[in-house]
C-alpha cells in the first residue's frame, strides 16, 4: 500500500512514528498520525487546515486536546460521557491514578525510553485510518494516497482525532467541500 503514498503522505507517516518515538509510545496511534498532518506544511492537507481556518493557535489547541485525550487513555468524549452514563466517573479515576502514578499516568507513554528499540508498529485506529484512506482514494478513482486522503480518512472514522478536528471545525463534509467542491462528494468507501 505505501507504494501508492504520495512524498507528502509518506511523510506524515514517517512524522507519526517519530511523534510515538518521542512520546516512548510502543505503538503508533491515529492521534499522532493526526498530529504529523498538523506539521505539514505547503501539501494538500495542510492548504485544506487553513481554508478550514486551522491557523497555528488553533492547531495548538487540536493538539493541546490530543494531550487531554491521551491524559484519558485515550478515551473520547462519548466513551467518557457513555461510561458516566453507567455511574463510572473517568476524571475521578484519572485523578486517583495520577495522584498515586503522577500526571499522565494513564496515557500509555513510557518516560523510560531505552526500554523500546524497534520498530514502532501501528495501532488498530492507525491501521484503520490508512486502510480508509486507501477506500477513499480508490472511491474518487485516485491513482495516489495522499495527505488529504489520510485526513479525510481521521474525519471519517469515529475516535478521538475525529472528534478533536470537529470541534476545531473540521469535519468531513466541511473538508471535501475545500478538497473537491460541492458537487463531487463520493461514497467513502
Amino acid at each position: 500500500m505505501f507504494e501508492r503514498f504520495t512524498k507528502d503522505a509518506r511523510a506524515v507517516v514517517r512524522t507519526a512514528v517519530a511523534h510515538a518515538e518521542s512520546r516512548g509510545a510502543q505503538t503508533v496511534d491515529a492521534g499522532q498520525l493526526l498530529l504529523a498532518l498538523l506539521d505539514r506544511e505547503a501539501s494538500r492537507a495542510s492548504f485544506a487546515l487553513a481554508a478550514l481556518g486551522l491557523d497555528a493557535a488553533r492547531k495548538d489547541s487540536v493538539r493541546q486536546a490530543l494531550d487531554e485525550a491521551r491524559r484519558r487513555a485515550g478515551l473520547s468524549r462519548a466513551d467518557t460521557d457513555a461510561l458516566a452514563g453507567l455511574g463510572i466517573d473517568v476524571l475521578e479515576i484519572i485523578s486517583r491514578v495520577e495522584e498515586t502514578h503522577g500526571v499522565g499516568a494513564m496515557s500509555g507513554d513510557r518516560k523510560d525510553r531505552a526500554w523500546w528499540s524497534g520498530r514502532r508498529a501501528f495501532g488498530r485506529d492507525a491501521k484503520d485510518t490508512l486502510e480508509k484512506a486507501l477506500r477513499m482514494a480508490v472511491a474518487r478513482h485516485d491513482q495516489h494516497i495522499g495527505d488529504e486522503h489520510l485526513l479525510l480518512a481521521l474525519t471519517a472514522r469515529p475516535g478521538v482525532a475525529s472528534e478533536v478536528l470537529a470541534d476545531h471545525g473540521v469535519t468531513y463534509e466541511a473538508l471535501n467541500r475545500v478538497l473537491y467542491g460541492d458537487g463531487e462528494a463520493r461514497a467513502t468507501g
